[in-house]
């Protein structure tokens, strides 16, 4: 029994150790061993090699162009559609304005107005014929910043105007404060009156839009004062041409859809804006 023991233990002693040299000599414990290097005790030659790296980008000094904008000078002309229609639903008027504009800087345009005007008012106590030309001048100032190679215009501006034209008395009507026998009917007149005048500033706001190469359609909105009106003596003027119905004041407002077409006299090109970008090196 003894002897059995004793042979028992000694074949585990030896399977132990014939499982421990194979495991030792396993792709696995080679691999460690090749990824573990000895370090114990060994100065590296070159110790440079040690150093450690500057991993900062060094930026380049870059220069920006921004692209070459050409600007186009000279006139644009063009009518006013609402006048030149409102005689197709309105029998009562006939008109027509030229409108025009000159690019004198980046922003500023010189612009005026050129028409003449043939209205019939028919009030509550009179009815009369108004027929006269007027001329506007002033300015427009461009608000609108464009992108490249764009020309549209978003515009206020201010203008002088002055009129010159004459009143036709068609018929008036007496005033009775007791209508007991009824109204008095109308009574003919005819009379005219020649050489009236007027003038007025007013304040423009307006749009220009390019829609075809050269063509522009745009409308604009006017606020107007008088500064003069001449007048007969026996009535107002209810309507003067280029500042239109006065409305028993001083004040009038207009309005005008316009299609205009640019004549480009000569080209400035906008120099490019050069803008150096340097990089602060870090030490």
């Amino acid at each position: 029994m003894k002897h059995t023991l004793k042979y028992f233990f000694s074949f585990c002693l030896v399977l132990s150790i014939s499982l421990a040299k194979a495991q030792d000599t396993s792709p696995k414990g080679e691999l460690m061993k090749q990824s573990t290097p000895k370090t114990d005790g060994v100065i590296p030659k070159n110790p440079e090699s040690f150093k450690k790296v500057d991993l900062t980008v060094k930026e380049k000094d870059s220069i920006i162009i921004v692209p070459v904008k050409t600007d186009r000078y000279g006139v644009r002309v063009g009518v006013d559609l609402y006048k030149l229609t409102r005689a197709l639903y309105d029998k009562d008027y006939k008109g027509i304005e030229f409108v025009g504009d000159y690019r004198l800087t980046k922003k500023y345009f010189l612009a005026a107005e050129l028409g003449n005007e043939n209205k019939t008012t028919d009030d509550t106590r009179l009815n009369s014929t108004t027929k006269g030309s007027y001329l506007k001048a002033g300015f427009d100032y461009n608000a609108y910043q464009n992108w490249l190679n764009m020309e549209n215009i978003i515009s206020v501006g201010m203008r002088y105007g002055f009129s010159t034209f004459s009143q036709q008395l068609n018929s008036y009507k007496i005033y009775n404060a007791n209508p007991y026998f009824g109204e008095v009917p109308p009574i003919p007149s005819g009379q005219k009156f020649n050489g009236l005048t007027a003038s007025w500033i007013e304040v423009v706001a307006g749009v220009k839009a390019k829609v075809f190469d050269n063509v522009f359609v745009g409308f604009s909105l006017q606020l107007k004062r008088l500064v003069s009106n001449k007048q007969p003596n026996n009535f107002e003027n209810l309507y003067i041409p280029g500042f239109n119905r006065t409305y028993n004041g001083d004040f009038g407002v207009g309005f005008n859809y316009t299609v205009t077409y640019f004549v480009p006299i000569y080209k400035k090109k906008v120099k490019p804006v050069e803008v150096s970008k340097k990089s602060d090196k870090k030490k």
